[in-house]
């Protein structure tokens, strides 16, 4: 598939199709706009994205979803794409009080070109993120490789309990270890989006120590492995500058540029247009 063709297939099937929304979150379209929602009430959180633009008066729905979540005290991501109308979306929101973060490449491709074996280094094997322990020695990895930044590995954003969701048949998590009480080398999830063609990739990282001895793409592999017996035959990653020229060399096109944009409500009481 061309690039063309597969940034229209994410277009259709993700962006104006099946979406982000995941069973810990909710999402619905209100007039330009779709919002996912997380439904943790522990854990709130929004984000924004506008695939079909901002008609007319672009300020006013960004003012709008600004005011609506500044209102019940939740963050919100706006999350924008280099093909995004208007063309001046990211100066608007900037304006608008959100922050812009890190660029991050968009990239697609057919699942089979991920999928072939890897030799893994003695004594490293892979399995599934099982227990509370598996989370938190993840999360460690993360902490330690993202300094801080849980689960910003391939842009993903997870806590402890999401990685152990045994109810949603459509994501598993994954790490590469030496031991089971040891440190995690290599971690990552992937999930499906039912409906499209398409599986995610997420949270890909690697020890420090642990680079360039194949754990990265043997995660993938085994992702990819198991997002096609499952019917998925396109993946997708928001890839960080460490993973795009191993995503390149596999076959996965970059397609677009993706930015988020945040704005975190003032509290007690602030107005939320004066950030």
């Amino acid at each position: 598939m061309t690039p063309e063709h597969l940034l229209a297939a994410f277009q259709e099937q993700i962006r104006l199709g099946a979406g982000e929304g995941s069973t810990r979150s909710t999402r619905e379209r209100v007039g330009l706009v779709f919002r996912v929602i997380s439904s943790d009430p522990d854990d709130p959180w929004a984000m924004v994205d506008c695939p079909a633009g901002l008609g007319p008066d672009p300020d006013a729905v960004i003012a709008g979803e600004r005011d609506h979540f500044a209102s019940l005290g939740i963050p919100l991501e706006w999350k924008t794409y280099s093909y995004d109308v208007p063309a001046d979306l990211g100066e608007r929101l900037t304006r608008a009080g959100f922050v812009k973060e890190a660029d991050e490449a968009l990239m697609l491709g057919e699942l089979p070109v991920l999928a072939a074996d890897v030799v893994l280094p003695a004594g490293v094997t892979i399995r599934e993120v099982a227990t509370h322990g598996d989370a938190r020695r993840v999360k460690q990895l993360y902490e330690l490789v993202w300094s801080g930044a849980w689960g910003r590995a391939d842009t993903d954003t997870s806590r402890d309990d999401e990685l152990l969701d045994a109810a949603d048949p459509n994501e598993l998590s994954l790490l590469a270890e030496e031991s089971a009480d040891g440190p995690v080398r290599c971690a990552a999830r992937v999930s499906l989006t039912p409906g499209t063609n398409f599986a995610g990739m997420w949270g890909g990282s690697t020890h420090p120590d642990w680079r360039r001895k194949g754990l990265f793409r043997a995660l993938l592999a085994t992702r990819a492995r198991w997002a096609l017996e499952r019917g998925a035959t396109l993946a997708r990653v928001d890839a960080s500058p460490d993973s795009e020229p191993i995503l390149s060399g596999l076959g996965l096109q970059r397609v677009a540029t993706t930015t988020p944009y945040k704005f975190v409500p003032e509290r007690d009481g602030a107005d939320p247009g004066t950030s």
